[in-house]
């Protein structure tokens, strides 16, 4: 059987979390890197990657690696790797390229370059001069990185962090495989009470309750390597029975809550598009005055960070009163809050036990966590 090495971009601080759940799903020689993880398999462990990861961006499939300070070894090297091997007679190979710290930094021309020396390949192995397009989307991914290429095609398409269940959101939204990420770093799997008390568009507790649920995250979307004659219909029909067996039910203590009525109804609306509304008590709360009986539980939120100077005041006084509710809760209690706020920790009231620098799209943040 051939192995293949996939390339997963993740959002930095990230890489760990993906790295785990690739190894969870038996994929072999895992490594993180900075930014992405790669891993090992068969060509049909693509859809199982896409159907089940929560906390990366896309799965690529890799072609090559190799160094390019010129034109001219960009076009070498792209046109040396066997294209045809995955790309059909006629197969739409748009290209994407970013070069990140690297002597080739026009990235439009860099991608023209590519194409040029894809479809002098295919061209000359299927004996034409031009090369239809018609058939299914192989899109081409290439990273120029302090002059080293890495180039492969785009098994996911739109990014994985688009579930399907969030059409609408409230002001700028958390991505759901960072949300993911929150929930799998704070160790819930279903068991006890998870909070978040500024729940916006419910995006923390629906994920919560998918990997309470275990409801793999892509199995509401499609993806253009559906398509691709050399992934059969088999492979993505068994594995979507396989991640339908492994789902669990049961009854959760997930509960979101947000002072906005609004936020709250969409909330809602957008767990009931996920299929998981049954499994959330939504509410219309105040997190300054946030209380639970239990005894024990872990809140993962993400409240306003404040940018501009006025809101960036208002953000510390809520994160005052905030911190004074959290300490009013008893001793068995967790926070897991992600901020980019400087002196989140003074405004709070309290150091955190443990930080985690992560990113909310260009954005560093920190994890606050607090036992």
């Amino acid at each position: 059987m051939t192995s293949y090495t996939y390339v997963i971009p993740t959002l930095f601080g990230l890489e760990g979390v993906a790295a785990q759940e690739c190894k969870h799903l038996g994929l072999q020689n895992v490594r993180a890197e900075d930014g992405r993880v790669l891993c090992e398999g068969a060509l049909s462990q693509l859809v199982r990657l896409n159907l089940n990861l929560r906390t990366v961006e896309r799965v690529i499939l890799l072609l090559g690696r190799f160094p390019a300070d010129s034109f001219d070894a960009l076009f070498e090297g792209t046109a040396a790797l066997p294209w045809e091997e995955l790309i059909p007679r006629d197969g739409k190979f748009p290209v994407r390229c970013q070069c990140v710290g690297s002597q080739l930094h026009a990235e439009v021309t860099c991608g023209n370059v590519v194409k040029k020396a894809v479809a002098k390949r295919l061209g000359g192995k299927y004996g034409l001069t031009t090369l239809p397009e018609t058939g299914a989307d192989y899109a081409i991914r290439c990273l120029i990185l302090k002059d080293t290429v890495t180039i492969g095609i785009d098994t996911s398409g739109p990014s994985l962090h688009k579930r399907g269940y969030r059409a609408q959101n409230t002001g700028a939204p958390l991505r759901e495989t960072l949300a993911a990420a929150m929930v799998l770093l704070s160790r819930y799997r279903g068991k006890g009470v998870l909070a978040d008390p500024f729940c916006g568009s419910g995006t923390i507790p629906i994920e919560a309750a998918m990997i309470a649920k275990n409801r793999a995250p892509g199995l509401d979307r499609s993806f253009p390597s559906q398509r691709w004659s050399l992934v059969p219909q088999k492979a993505w029909l068994d594995a979507t029975d396989e991640a339908l067996d492994k789902e669990y039910d049961g009854k959760y203590e997930i509960v979101a809550s947000d002072v906005d009525p609004k936020a709250v109804a969409l909330a809602r609306q957008n767990a009931a598009l996920a299929e998981v509304d049954d499994l959330i008590a939504f509410s219309v709360a105040d997190a300054t005055r946030f209380t639970n009986e239990a005894a024990a539980g872990r809140i993962v939120t993400n409240p306003p960070y404040g940018q501009r100077l006025m809101e960036k005041e208002e953000a510390e006084r809520l994160y005052a009163a905030f911190g004074k509710a959290f300490r009013r809760l008893p001793k068995g209690w967790e926070l897991y809050l992600l901020s980019s706020h400087t002196e989140f920790e003074r405004t709070f009231g309290k150091n955190a036990d443990k930080k985690r620098k992560l990113y909310n799209g260009p954005l560093l943040c920190n994890l606050f966590q607090y036992k």
